[in-house]
């Protein structure tokens, strides 16, 4: 199915859409001030950040996490910076924890990868202090605000459309999600995330950017059929008759790992900002809890530290045993 718009808006599949009436809003800050949680769990900071190793490598693909769902991806000779946020403070939202790289310390950056127009994906304060000349890759329906930033170098795509750069083939693939920035401009962009496919290679990852669960993740693993690593949401879930439509839970960002067919799964979307009631740990723990349920081979998770590298090569190896967070949070947790 491809994308609607009716009278510039955009629209889900099935025509899916989070209705709330203030009744709603209301019943979810009673559910806040009710359910006392101790919110002081943080993702820690990796001991071991390869800055200089980063900003010169232009062969290996590499994965780092910067936070929330701020990635540095290097694959097929680029960098690229899936929707970069350094703010301290969104709003009421002070940042909980520092980001995984200071933005001095990031390499020349290609491409810079938007999901969609919501303050914790799309961060102006940020992308204004980028470097110039990089390429900006956003929905359709945004490249205009870009332009009034003077932002002038953006390609708009819509869904399952391709813009290549070099050996890396970058489509657009459908979310379950929304749109708005003002009072004014509710849905009048997309929302979706990324695959970047290396032509050569055939390696591919899958960037899932912020989506409730639905049925396009089954369309998207049928289509590319070999993702090596998928960066799926798992929070600001709670209260679930809230935000269910708009964001998974643990238990649904694993089902659309196994909807997607991928080989490594990559938790993002948590830890960062606190958006929802649930708490960082509950993220985890319920994470880790249905990956156990499933019997899902441990290596397959990898929950990076803030700064982590994954580098692809760790998982041609099946005895590289678990990744780094995957031992510090059962240590946390004996």
């Amino acid at each position: 199915m491809r994308e609607q718009i009716s009278l510039n808006k955009y629209k889900n599949y099935d025509g899916i859409k989070n209705k709330h009436t203030f009744s709603d809003f209301l019943r979810w800050i009673k559910e806040k001030k009710t359910k006392k949680k101790d919110y002081s769990y943080r993702v820690q900071q990796a001991e071991k950040k390869e800055i200089d190793f980063l900003k010169n490598n232009r062969e290996q693909t590499t994965i780092t996490w910067v936070g929330h769902s701020t990635f540095l991806i290097q694959i097929g000779g680029l960098n690229i910076l899936t929707d970069p946020i350094w703010a301290d403070r969104l709003a009421f939202y002070k940042r909980s924890t520092e980001p995984g790289l200071k933005l001095e310390e990031l390499p020349l950056i290609d491409i810079v990868l938007v999901s969609h127009s919501h303050y914790d994906h799309l961060d102006f304060s940020t992308i204004l202090k980028l470097p110039p000349n990089i390429v900006f890759l956003v929905p359709s329906g945004l490249k205009k605000l870009f332009i009034r930033k003077h932002i002038i170098k953006s390609e708009e795509l819509k869904w399952w459309t391709t813009f290549k750069w070099g050996i890396i083939e970058f489509t657009f693939v459908p979310s379950q999600h929304w749109s708005k920035r003002t009072l004014f401009d509710t849905n009048t962009s997309h929302w979706g995330g990324w695959v970047m496919r290396n032509t050569q290679t055939n390696e591919t990852i899958y960037f899932a950017g912020d989506s409730g669960y639905f049925r396009g993740f089954e369309e998207i693993g049928e289509r590319f059929k070999s993702i090596d690593y998928a960066l799926l949401p798992i929070g600001a879930y709670e209260p679930e008759f809230f935000l269910k439509m708009d964001h998974m839970n643990p238990e649904e960002a694993i089902q659309s790992f196994c909807d997607v067919k991928a080989k490594t799964f990559i938790p993002m979307h948590y830890g960062a900002y606190k958006l929802a009631n649930e708490t960082t740990k509950e993220c985890l723990d319920r994470l880790y809890a249905e990956w156990e349920k499933q019997k899902l081979d441990l290596l397959k998770l990898k929950v990076l530290l803030l700064g982590e590298t994954l580098h692809s090569e760790e998982n041609l190896n099946e005895n590289n045993g678990e990744f780094t967070w995957n031992k510090h949070y059962k240590q946390q947790n004996i």
